[in-house]
């Protein structure tokens, strides 16, 4: 018997998962939730192991579960949740081999470290000095509306080859593709209505770069419908997850690290002392308050693990906050410390599905959060309740209200 609720987007639940979660993991490490239908995974061993089986744990839940969502959702949006399911299917990261290789490795050249360093690293830090200097005086912003928003959609719209003037657009409607993540009943509506929008948006860029190609993942995703490597709606679907991946999780990112920071004003004035502390407290930052709660998984074969029989195409949620905070694990999980080292954390995923964008909302998280130390003070919070975004995946503040003297 279990001490915490089966509701994964009750308000406490959602505002802070280490403890719900936390509990899961001392009293029931694979417990069955039977309001979602589905096996919660909290432990890091486990976890670990999930990540890197996918013959057992697969991630092609849209194509294999046979279930009805929970939370319900209306009778007349059956339709557009098959709608979704068929059309999020295409993403790349919802699918197994052979299907994940053929559409992972097409984008893949421009996602390793060294493209990423080479082509992003000035940019960025040109992006960041310029939205400092923007806030800099004024003693006061939101940090999602004035800083860690702008930069994402600014650097992958240029990247994905969409215009500039877009971005505003194109993170409304990602917002929208999101809304499959909440408990709304509308959910459905929003995010089919999302997707139609970027489908409309997008086909005619990839028309244009099938004639006229750019140095852009727009042209390289295009060109592989000429080289029989994707279909259409693989093509655009997948440009749908690489802006929407590109972008939203490194808003959590640097969100959650600086709200992790303000509540570890020692650790912060420490990073703005070293500067060379840079990329382990970014590793820190993202094991203690990562942008991603959960990995979704169908089981695809029968397995027992921790003594309990998972049978196959039942649900599964491998819970990776809740692995990045098991003392099993990392030594006081519950403790920022910007010098852990070693940090084998699970923010990314890992296997063969780990975070194909990872060098890049690594080396955004670095800059920003490094140009945030430097320049700032300890910032304090300007509002009495911190909200998260009900979403069962992400870990998404709505907004960060601070100041500074």
């Amino acid at each position: 018997m279990v001490s915490v609720h089966e509701d994964l987007l009750a308000p406490d639940a959602v505002e802070d998962p280490y403890t719900y979660f936390g509990k899961l993991r001392e009293e029931d490490p694979v417990h069955w939730n039977p309001l979602y239908e589905t096996w919660v995974i909290t432990r890091y061993d486990e976890v670990v192991w999930a990540l890197r089986h996918p013959e057992f744990f697969s991630s092609e839940v849209f194509l294999r579960d046979p279930r009805p969502p929970y939370p319900t959702i209306l009778d007349e949006d059956t339709g557009l949740y098959d709608f979704n399911k068929t059309y999020l299917s295409h993403w790349f990261i919802r699918r197994d081999p052979p299907d994940h290789g053929r559409m992972r490795k097409i984008p893949h050249l421009q996602f390793s470290p060294k493209y990423i360093e080479q082509r992003f690293r000035t940019m960025v830090q040109d992006i960041i000095q310029s939205l400092v200097q923007q806030v800099g005086g004024k003693g006061e912003m939101d940090v999602i509306h004035d800083f860690a928003a702008p930069l994402p959609i600014l650097v992958i719209a240029e990247w994905l080859g969409f215009p500039r003037e877009d971005r505003e657009f194109l993170r409304q409607t990602s917002r929208g593709v999101l809304a499959i993540d909440e408990a709304a009943a509308d959910r459905n509506e929003r995010t089919a209505k999302a997707l139609l929008t970027f489908k409309e948006y997008i086909n005619p860029f990839v028309e244009e770069r099938l004639a006229h190609p750019r140095d852009d993942l727009l042209s390289l995703m295009a060109a592989a419908e000429g080289q029989g490597g994707m279909a259409r709606d693989e093509i655009v679907g997948n440009l749908i997850l690489l802006l929407i991946a590109g972008h939203q999780t490194t808003i959590n990112l640097i969100a959650n690290s600086t709200l992790a920071l303000m509540r570890y004003p020692e650790q912060w004035e420490r990073f703005k002392r070293d500067p060379a502390l840079t990329v382990r407290a970014t590793e820190e930052l993202l094991r203690y308050d990562g942008p991603v709660k959960r990995a979704p998984r169908i089981a695809a074969e029968d397995i027992e693990m921790h003594g309990r029989a998972i049978r196959k195409a039942e649900r599964v949620l491998l819970v990776l906050s809740s692995a990045n905070r098991d003392p099993r694990q990392f030594a006081d999980p519950d403790r920022l410390d910007l010098t852990r080292h070693p940090n084998p954390h699970v923010a990314f995923g890992g296997g063969i599905h780990h975070c194909l964008g990872v060098n890049l909302a690594k080396l955004e998280g670095q800059e920003a959060m490094k140009a945030l130390v430097q320049r700032f003070p300890p910032f304090s919070l300007a509002t009495e309740q911190l909200a998260y975004q009900p979403l069962l995946n992400l870990r998404a503040l709505t907004g960060l209200s601070v100041s500074w003297t």
